[in-house]
């Protein structure tokens, strides 16, 4: 290789590098969006334990990943003197974008169980999945097992990969599904359902700290959709501009389906961001905006439903936004993303469904076992 060549090379590394870290700094600023939504939507004496719980859980999922999590999703680690890996600076970004989305992980189902679980409790249910499950079903969609997903897919008569261009199901789905169990082993906040069984919900802190964790998440979200390509040649602005309009598709049906609830407007705008990671880079604009309107009215009308009629407390509404939204999400790239409604194609609903289905399961069952455990220890 000359050495024109070698630094041509050598500047298309450190783009890609440069171009990671941009999106991981912006990932990351999503959790304090994570943190003032949580925040705000506690009582006024739970607040600092949801700022504590945040930052505590994102200290912790960075050292898991690292050692456990990460090695296992790509079969790269770490544990080797600094002088055998000057080499993998390329790796090292990578690990701190894809640890930006497995820290979302604990950030959500903090949301689900604010204001009754034990602090040290959630911190070592988050190291586990951070380092153990979430891991195992990401192998599968985004790394080292990737293969044995789409032999699998084979057998049941899917023909395509199970594409999940940025998490609406490797994250958001796992997340919000592994909050479900918690959400009901816990039970309901004391007071939070009458006597009666009329619902009592405390009052929200603060809607200004929901509406600024919530423009904290929008903002950062674009680092999430848009440097999921992985490589600066491979940046679509097909992925921005669909991210942008699924967050007003979101907006636009959340606020007609709650007749103008503020903070369900706001969440409407991340269900839609929640639902257009998996296909946004495939649909038609106009078809983002449909898929990002549809998960704003699941979210609102899941929200009252599992809060109001199955009296089920989930406090910020995790399993609506992340669990249903990210379903919907997976399901719906094997649908918009068809060229027949104007997307790039490449996709089936089987695999689709195929793929989010498995990763149910997989978010329902270990969630179960775990926090069950831990619940009686």
């Amino acid at each position: 290789m000359s050495s024109i060549q070698a630094q041509v090379a050598q500047l298309v590394q450190g783009g890609n590098i440069l171009m990671l870290a941009w999106g991981a700094a912006l990932v990351f600023s999503m959790h304090a969006g994570f943190a003032f939504l949580e925040a705000g939507s506690v009582r006024r004496k739970n607040v600092v334990n949801a700022l504590t719980k945040i930052v505590m859980d994102w200290s912790v999922s960075t050292f898991i990943y690292f050692v456990i999590g990460f090695p296992i999703a790509y079969g790269i680690s770490f544990l080797k003197p600094v002088s055998e890996i000057t080499s993998f600076n390329f790796n090292f970004v990578h690990f701190f974008f894809l640890l930006t989305f497995a820290a979302c992980i604990p950030a959500i189902i903090s949301g689900g169980i604010a204001e009754r679980s034990k602090f040290g409790t959630q911190i070592i249910a988050g190291a586990i999945f951070v380092g153990l499950i979430y891991p195992i079903y990401e192998s599968l969609v985004w790394g080292q097992w990737s293969g044995a997903l789409l032999w699998a897919m084979g057998l049941l008569g899917a023909h395509f990969p199970f594409h999940d261009y940025a998490g609406s199901v490797v994250v958001h789905a796992m997340g919000g599904w592994m909050a479900l169990p918690a959400i009901m082993i816990l039970g309901p906040r004391l007071g939070r359902y009458r006597k009666n069984g009329a619902s009592n919900p405390p009052p929200i802190h603060s809607v200004p700290y929901v509406a600024l964790g919530s423009w904290f998440l929008m903002v950062g979200w674009f680092g999430f959709n848009v440097a999921s390509a992985g490589k600066l040649s491979d940046i679509s602005g097909l992925v921005a501009i669909n991210s942008l309009m699924a967050m007003v598709g979101g907006v636009v049906a959340a606020c007609i389906a709650s007749k103008n609830d503020s903070v369900a407007i706001y969440n409407g705008a991340l269900a839609g961001l929640v639902a257009v990671c998996a296909g946004s880079d495939k649909y038609h604009p106009l078809g983002a905006a449909v898929v990002g309107a549809i998960a704003g009215i699941i979210f609102v009308k899941a929200f009252q439903l599992i809060n109001e009629r199955w009296k089920v407390d989930d406090v910020l509404g995790v399993w609506p936004l992340h669990g249903l939204g990210g379903a919907w999400g997976g399901i719906a790239a094997g649908i918009f993303a068809l060229p027949a409604l104007g997307g790039l194609g490449g996709v089936s609903f089987l695999s689709q469904l195929i793929g989010t289905l498995l990763c149910i399961v997989i978010a329902v069952v270990s969630s179960f076992v775990i926090y069950g455990l831990l619940h009686r220890i």
